[in-house]
């Protein structure tokens, strides 16, 4: 029985490392620390940017949510966007991550004319996998931290969509370490979605399109 256990732990384990060197290895080459090294293209320009919640457990502001916004509004300035996707949780009137960070941004002076909520980004997965289905772009520039960068480009891939990564700063190491811990798995789950359990968005609906 103990050595079934020691069996079992084991094979999770090199699934574990198997699928984030995977993950890691098949997409770095498309995160970029620096918004003048992103890759020009001929079409309009949109960014996803990946919901988080705005506040932490404690009251206090997420850092996590913070950057991410402030290299959205960046990129918006010198001209590297066009359009923005801002897909999140929506669970109840309460939280409402879209929303939030529209609100951000346009603190920072973006228009409410080039951005579109997706209140259906439940995951990781459910956002990249609309932005193709529902809002129809194939080619995006997706907005977070390092560290979530892989797993996006990675489930992009997957779906044939020609993503890069701006990467948002991460926030001081001793703040982040439980999100870091968790992603180890969260790469691993991804290739399982993908390839063997075929995981769907748990809501798709009818197409819209950007107005851009």
């Amino acid at each position: 029985m103990v050595r079934w256990v020691v069996y079992t732990l084991l094979t999770a384990l090199a699934l574990v490392v198997v699928a984030n060197i995977w993950v890691v290895t098949s997409t770095s080459n498309k995160v970029f620390l620096d918004y003048h090294e992103l890759p020009d293209s001929d079409n309009d320009k949109v960014a996803l940017v990946l919901g988080t919640s705005q506040k932490l457990m404690n009251g206090s502001p997420n850092p996590f949510f913070e950057n991410r916004i402030r290299a959205a509004a960046m990129l918006y300035k010198e001209g590297k966007v066009d359009h923005f996707i801002l897909s999140g949780d929506n669970r109840t009137k309460y939280y409402n991550e879209p929303a939030s960070m529209k609100k951000a941004l346009m603190n920072y002076g973006v228009p409410d004319s080039v951005i579109t909520l997706d209140y259906a980004g439940l995951r990781t997965l459910d956002s990249v996998v609309r932005s193709k289905e529902i809002f129809g772009q194939d080619e995006l520039i997706i907005i977070t931290q390092c560290f979530h960068s892989y797993r996006a480009l990675f489930i992009s891939q997957y779906y044939n969509i020609d993503a890069v990564v701006l990467v948002a700063q991460e926030p001081a190491e001793e703040a982040a370490l439980k999100v870091y811990f968790r992603e180890y798995f969260a790469r691993t789950k991804a290739v399982l979605d993908l390839y063997i359990l075929k995981t769907a968005p748990r809501h798709l609906g009818e197409k819209e399109p950007l107005n851009i």
